[in-house]
């Protein structure tokens, strides 16, 4: 049941906000739903502990949620107000929350990878058993900054597992135009890392394949690539005409849609009654509601907040002779 409460969490935080969005004024600036990729965040999340860092691209609502981070204060980041999760001053691709181990939301494709070796060479230096996951597209996978990270992963035996959302398409432009290897997750062979494909449309599947990359990472085991096969239903962002391709294929995928697909699965085994169900939707109808409300209601950002947060303060201790 918890699946299907945060997969619909999400969905349903999606659509609230891409409405809030075609609402002249509401949200501005670039925006990208997660719709179609909630089963990865679903399983990951029961496959790790909440003291994993998670580090992602800007496609970020659903994995924020997924860390805890407040809803509310996610709307409020999306409207630009000060009690949004980065102050409002992030907006839909720089969501964060450092109290639930959330680090981005980045909109460098791919800057997020190398990050993610920085976080996770801390927590090996810390001595702590906390394992990084970073999430990253189909797209980055052709950024050099991830052969690099890669390699020092490897080399350093880093507790990362390294997250490919394939959904098919960088931007609009599908994985076979702009790569001879279409299995991503073949990339880990040229540094000795374990690497698979799986069904991130089911939580169960991911689950099972983070739940043993994470367990590979805390016995100092090293890093792991997955290349999670999914699907986003709607656009690269919320002006993505989307005429790279059919609706033939949109309707193909919306078969495996992962929220109808985890229903199936409690109605047949009788995990919940359809009251349960309904009363499960009802609460995340109003938890949706009142993000809304939350964000029509917050203050903007003072004009004294424009400088604030772009150095981290600090007094470093210098040797003189």
């Amino acid at each position: 049941m918890y699946w299907y409460e945060l997969m619909q969490l999400i969905r349903q935080f999606e659509l609230k906000a891409e409405e809030m969005y075609k609402m002249a004024g509401k949200i501005r600036g670039f925006f990208h739903a997660y719709i179609g990729q909630e089963a990865i965040a679903a399983g990951c999340m029961t496959a790790t502990r909440p003291e994993d860092p998670f580090i992602t691209a800007y496609r970020d609502h659903g994995l924020a949620l997924s860390k805890g981070v407040d809803p509310k204060a996610c709307m409020a980041e999306l409207y630009g107000k000060a009690t949004g999760c980065a102050k409002g001053k992030g907006g839909s691709m720089h969501f964060f929350g450092v109290e639930h181990h959330f680090f981005g939301g980045h909109g460098i494709v791919g800057a997020q990878i190398g990050t993610a070796g920085g976080l996770a060479f801390a927590e090996q230096y810390k001595g702590t058993d906390n394992v990084v996951l970073c999430f990253f597209g189909d797209g980055a996978s052709r950024q050099g900054i991830l052969h690099e990270t890669f390699n020092l992963a490897m080399l350093w035996k880093l507790p990362v597992v390294f997250i490919c959302e394939n959904n098919n398409y960088a931007m609009g432009t599908s994985v076979e135009r702009t790569s001879n290897v279409t299995d991503i997750y073949t990339l880990a062979d040229a540094y000795d890392m374990p690497g698979d494909k799986v069904d991130g449309m089911v939580p169960e599947t991911v689950h099972d394949a983070v739940a043993r990359a994470v367990k590979r990472a805390r016995e100092k085991g090293g890093p792991t690539l997955l290349e999670m096969k999914t699907y986003r239903y709607k656009g690269h962002s919320i002006s993505d005409p989307q005429k790279y391709r059919t609706k033939e294929e949109v309707e193909e995928y919306k078969g495996k849609d992962p929220i109808t697909l985890v229903l199936h699965t409690i109605k047949e085994n009788e995990f919940a009654t359809d009251e349960e169900i309904k009363a499960i939707d009802d609460r995340i109808a109003a938890v949706v509601e009142e993000t809304v409300k939350f964000a029509e209601e917050s203050p903007w950002p003072g004009d004294d907040e424009v400088l604030k947060d772009v150095y981290k303060d600090a007094n470093y201790p210098f040797i003189v002779d």
